[in-house]
């Protein structure tokens, strides 16, 4: 006779299964709660620390005293992690992230003080009592390791820019800085035009059209490949792939990884393209070519065949045409202009086995947006 009181290990396995999602969820929530509650915390530290200064003398030297004087007390009542510096970054953070933006001084050094208009405006604030739960503070949903990489971007825009991406898409501390450092940003601007960079600031990266996952130039140097060293596209190829996670946060948003060395047959010839990818934000196949050389009208016209395969004999009705884009070393912009159609959807773009100089690359984007602005008015 079957014990009615027995239990399926079926029936255990399951309700284990559903109570142990409850418990990661719910860790995963406290993790990020406590986060965002340290970068309250430290926004309304910072608040305090700057209605101080301004209710004091007018100097910076009255200011370092106080964040010296702080740090000492804070730390010997509560241990590490209230150094001088660390109040420092606490303040900048206050100031960056407040409805104080607008009229204060960017704060560069220990002797830069405060201005008359940031007075003015926080003794209003101070009036109006700003708390912990004031409904008109900033909403904070990064960690405060994210905040502190932010704060030293000095451009607003771009700083606008990578909060929202690194919201949207979830940026590990250790991607964001990878794609700080990169100067994604300027590389992503660089491949618009000036309404679409203005857009960058207030959106984020829309993608919508082929040419908004284009990046110049595509920035390869997790690969390890010295910049000097002589290497074939199988070799290229092969890092790639031993990278691929790393190569898909470089593409950007909703790239998928398909096939290496995907073969088809036409004419009773087999050929290769080197790397496939779908993007499902645009719905349609991406193909990428190695070429670790100069790009020739050649290779225009090979990839041209690869697209045009794909979007006769593999792309369904519902998706969109296929994007064919040449990974080079280096390339003529008036070579593939001379040797594509206007409407083909194929792109060129060089690839870097180095960060890039991110000095070089802001005075590059001012100067182009200087002559954007030029012409415009002509």
């Amino acid at each position: 006779m079957k014990d009615n009181n027995t239990i399926q290990p079926k029936v255990i396995d399951n309700l284990f299964e559903r109570v142990s999602i409850v418990i990661e969820n719910t860790r995963q929530m406290i993790a990020s709660t406590i986060n965002t509650g340290e970068v309250y915390a430290k926004y309304e530290i910072g608040r305090h620390i700057v209605e101080s200064e301004q209710n004091g003398e007018q100097r910076a030297q009255y200011g370092k005293h106080i964040l010296k004087d702080l740090s000492e007390k804070l730390t010997a009542t509560y241990g590490a992690g209230w150094s001088y510096s660390n109040l420092r970054q606490i303040r900048q953070f206050y100031i960056i992230y407040s409805n104080l933006t607008n009229t204060v001084c960017q704060i560069k050094n220990d002797d830069c003080c405060l201005s008359n208009s940031v007075k003015q405006t926080t003794k209003y604030n101070n009036d109006t009592n700003i708390g912990l739960n004031n409904l008109d503070r900033p909403k904070f949903s990064l960690s405060w390791s994210h905040y502190l990489i932010l704060m030293r971007i000095e451009n607003p825009d771009e700083r606008s820019f990578y909060e929202i991406e690194c919201n949207r898409q979830m940026w590990s501390v250790r991607q964001l800085s990878r794609q700080v450092n990169s100067s994604l940003y300027e590389r992503l601007a660089l491949s618009r035009d000036k309404d679409s960079v203005m857009r960058l600031a207030q959106d984020g990266l829309i993608v919508e059209k082929p040419s908004d996952i284009i990046k110049n130039p595509i920035t390869l140097e997790f690969l390890g490949l010295k910049p000097d060293a002589i290497y074939t596209e199988s070799k290229l190829e092969n890092a790639i792939i031993g990278k691929m996670q790393h190569f898909l946060l470089e593409l950007g948003k909703g790239f998928l990884f398909e096939a290496r060395q995907k073969r088809f047959t036409f004419d009773e010839q087999h050929f290769y393209v080197d790397l496939v990818f779908y993007n499902r934000l645009l719905q349609c196949y991406v193909l990428i070519d190695l070429k670790t050389d100069r790009l020739s009208h050649q290779d225009l016209g090979q990839m041209q065949m690869y697209v045009n395969y794909y979007d006769r004999y593999m792309k369904q009705e519902f998706e969109k045409p296929t994007i064919g884009i040449l990974l080079c070393k280096e390339k003529s912009d008036a070579l593939v202009q001379l040797t594509l159609p206007e409407e083909a959807n194929i792109y060129a773009t060089q690839y870097s086995l180095y960060l890039p100089d991110k000095t070089l690359l802001q005075s590059k984007l001012k100067q182009w947006i200087e002559e954007f602005e030029e012409n415009n008015e002509e």
